[in-house]
């Protein structure tokens, strides 16, 4: 998406001044004060400006709102401001309403959540161990991502896709990225392939059973999935990403698929949605406690991810949330069922990060348990994260910086120190604090990630370990990338067949670089150890045959693992 936006100042300014006064409150005991909704405001203040793409904001109490606003535009092009009716793609945290879904099935005895998803969907490859419903609803099915793997194909997510298109590119799937159930990793084929069970039981698309099991009964009627991207949506905002060099562009998909993603909602809406945890009128309190339940592996250990939402703590109370991500938008519903508030953040900007903004509502809006109740004498956000941090100079920092490989996957992280910070080379860039000698944490990811450095012994390397959520602990080591001269490169070069994927990769050498291609983009592969390569988000390792020939290539990307490429 490479159009040029320009905006007319004067209707800019207009727009953004009724976009400023845009703001609903509830007049009784659990409306915010207006010195705490002041400090509230001040934290969109990036985006609280004429121009600016920006944000949505809900703070629910006791079933009702206590506080919202929107900040910025919704449309640059019209000039046409954010408020509380907006309507965004929540992306990911559209996946608690496919859960829900489920439930609801399970509930009327329709199906089970231990079924073997080939019950429903027999097309799905015969696994070394089936994948269950509930392995789906927690993301220990051990599926490769749908998304992940059209990226690898080279589509268009500036395009259209179907159902159609998710389902034949899983089917084509012939392993998965580990055994059902032994751990849990993020997949968004999961809850796509769970709006497939919806329709093929119900007989209709999940976007019709959510409406009629869901939001009618709950009164959201500015909620839908949308499945149709042709459809006319009121009060949509456009989703934005930066622009090189300044200013922004559009960035929306055509994407049909739902289950993973794709509902359309407002702040206002998720209210209703918020108060079916506390007094369901869909479902009852047992379906509401199987979704916030967390998921296990077979091996007994439990995690914080439940059915579309994930557990944790804040400041020693529970939360339950899930953020989304989808072309521009940026989502985030956090809910601290011990206190009955809640706060949702809607975003149509996609360097925008509605966890942290969100926690930090809540940091001035509840404030940690000693806190409670205070007004005007809490402290200001981010002053425990400041408390609790460990202050590290540039050159203590600069012990950790470097080169870490992944010897299980071939993953390269690059970590650097930016703002007298850490940060790691991942999309997006991480950026960590400190809170104890060789100890960091993430914060405003959403899910809590930690890094621990081991120092070396005995002439040994650094050595990292990442954990995020309740993921498998990755293990880095510190390296120093191999040298290859160019007619080392060269053994390399050739085209790379994927079944799985359908598709071809030329490999080659230009200008002594050893380049990816494929349906027009091009990666640089950047030697780490012999036979092993990284890129953008990308590990390649080689595969060589009895007489050293290079034969094939295997690729790790996230999501997907040990797609397997051969050489032709």
């Amino acid at each position: 998406m490479t159009r040029c936006i320009l905006l007319p100042t004067l209707v800019a300014i207009v727009g953004a001044t009724v976009a400023f006064a845009e703001t609903g409150r509830a007049q009784d005991s659990n409306s915010l004060p207006d010195s705490i909704a002041r400090r509230v405001d001040s934290v969109f203040v990036a985006y609280d400006k004429p121009g600016s793409p920006g944000c949505a904001l809900g703070v629910y109490r006791n079933d009702t709102i206590s506080y919202t606003r929107g900040y910025g535009m919704a449309n640059l092009e019209h000039a046409v401001s954010i408020t509380p009716k907006t309507v965004f793609d929540i992306g990911s945290t559209s996946k608690q309403f496919t859960a829900m879904s489920l439930a609801l099935l399970a509930k009327d005895g329709k199906l089970s959540l231990d079924d073997d998803i080939r019950k429903w969907i027999p097309e799905m490859p015969v696994y070394k161990r089936p994948v269950t419903i509930r392995q789906l609803l927690h993301h220990t099915g051990g599926l490769r991502d749908y998304l992940t793997l059209m990226d690898l194909r080279g589509t268009d997510f500036d395009g259209v896709t179907t159902d159609k298109d998710a389902l034949d590119l899983i089917v084509r799937q012939k392993e998965t990225n580990f055994d059902p159930g032994s751990e849990h990793l993020y997949s968004n084929s999961g809850y796509f392939l769970l709006s497939e069970i919806v329709k093929r039981e119900a007989g209709k698309s999940l976007s019709k059973f959510a409406e009629a099991s869901i939001f009618t009964p709950l009164g959201m009627s500015q909620t839908h999935f949308h499945d149709d991207h042709t459809m006319i949506v009121p009060n949509r905002a456009t989703g934005y990403s930066p622009r090189d060099g300044g200013g922004f562009e559009i960035a929306m998909s055509g994407f049909e698929q739902t289950g993973d993603g794709a509902v359309m909602t407002t702040v206002e809406d998720l209210l209703l949605w918020d108060r079916n945890f506390y007094a369901p009128k869909v479902g009852d309190a047992e379906l509401i406690a199987l979704l916030q339940r967390p998921g296990k592996l077979t091996d007994g250990k439990e995690l914080t991810y439940a059915s579309g939402l994930t557990t944790g703590s804040r400041n020693g109370m529970k939360t339950v949330r899930h953020g989304g991500s989808w072309a521009g938008y940026r989502a985030d519903l956090l809910r601290f069922p011990e206190r009955h508030t809640s706060v949702s953040v809607l975003c149509n900007l996609a360097t925008s990060n509605p966890s942290r903004l969100a926690d930090e509502v809540a940091d001035i809006v509840i404030g940690p348990p000693r806190l409670a109740g205070a007004t005007t004498s809490q402290k200001p956000a981010g002053s425990r994260a400041r408390k609790n941090a460990v202050k590290l100079s540039p050159s203590e920092l600069a012990r950790f910086t470097g080169r870490f490989r992944n010897s299980e996957t071939g993953d390269v992280l690059e970590i650097a120190v930016k703002d007298q910070m850490l940060s790691v080379s991942v999309a997006p860039t991480l950026h960590v604090v400190s809170v104890a000698p060789n100890r960091f944490e993430v914060q405003g990811a959403g899910v809590p990630i930690g890094l621990v450095f081991d120092p070396a012994r005995n002439g040994g390397a650094l050595t990292m370990r990442m954990t995020v959520g309740t993921q498998k602990p990755s293990s880095y080591v510190a390296f120093t990338p191999v040298s290859l001269t160019e007619a080392e490169l060269a053994e390399y070069s050739g085209g790379y067949y994927s079944e799985e994927l359908d598709i071809t990769y030329a490999i080659v050498i230009d200008s002594g670089a050893l380049l990816l291609r494929h349906t027009g983009a091009e990666r640089r592969l950047q030697p780490t150890i012999i036979d092993n390569f990284s890129t953008s988000q990308l590990t390649l390792r080689f595969t060589r045959d009895g007489s050293n020939r290079v034969t094939g290539v295997s690729i790790n990307a996230g999501r997907v693992r040990n797609i397997r490429f051969e050489k032709r």
